[in-house]
């Protein structure tokens, strides 16, 4: 998966992920979390406001590939954390911002992942998100959807096709503040809805 994603992703990026990530990253200072960075495409959006980042990538593959990005180009005191979600080893209230771009379609049990993040978020912290999702406006591909999730699951690093995030998000306790429900243009047609955000922690 680490050695065709970037490759894999690449329309999508130049149709509207490389605008999205800069609206939403742009404005961030601050502590600040990124969860499953992958290989590191978020990295130039972030602000010189950004005094620390911490990036988490559970998959040794890509995380190979986020170290090399984080050397060539990084200029802020940057971790790189092995950790999956849940389970962050973060203390209670430590970020001002959690980052969720494209990855949690992977976590298995979504409600608990969430659940860590609005814990180590400071009261007041964003939760920054975008995320490929369930096509509740489209039945005939949420049909499909549901059909090919357990082999897309197995292709493709665990990733879901049907999670509902937005319900999950708020579930978890946070106040959406801003939402988008948008296609990920260039993307595969099954990982095409999209929701993008700021949620906050009360």
């Amino acid at each position: 998966m680490a050695t065709i994603y970037d490759r894999f992703m690449q329309g999508a990026e130049e149709a509207c992920l490389a605008r999205w990530r800069a609206e939403l990253l742009g404005g961030l200072e601050g502590e600040v979390l990124e969860i499953g960075a992958g290989t590191g495409a978020s990295l130039p959006h972030y602000s010189a406001g950004v005094t620390r980042l911490t990036l988490t990538e559970p998959d040794r593959h890509m995380r190979g590939k986020l170290e090399a990005a984080v050397r060539s180009g990084n200029q802020r005191p940057t971790t790189i954390l092995d950790t999956p979600l849940p389970g962050l080893p973060l203390e209670d209230g430590s970020c001002d911002a959690v980052v969720s771009i494209l990855v949690l379609c992977s976590v298995p049990d979504l409600d608990a992942g969430l659940a860590d993040l609005h814990r180590v978020l400071r009261p007041g912290g964003s939760l920054v998100f975008l995320e490929h999702v369930a096509a509740e406006g489209r039945p005939d591909r949420l049909k499909w959807q549901r059909r090919l999730e357990p082999i897309w699951k197995r292709v493709a690093g665990g990733c879901h096709l049907t999670h509902r995030t937005e319900d999950a998000i708020r579930r978890a306790g946070f106040i959406i503040e801003e939402i988008q429900r948008e296609s990920m243009r260039k993307s595969h047609k099954l990982v095409r809805a999209s929701v993008r955000g700021i949620a906050r922690r009360s």
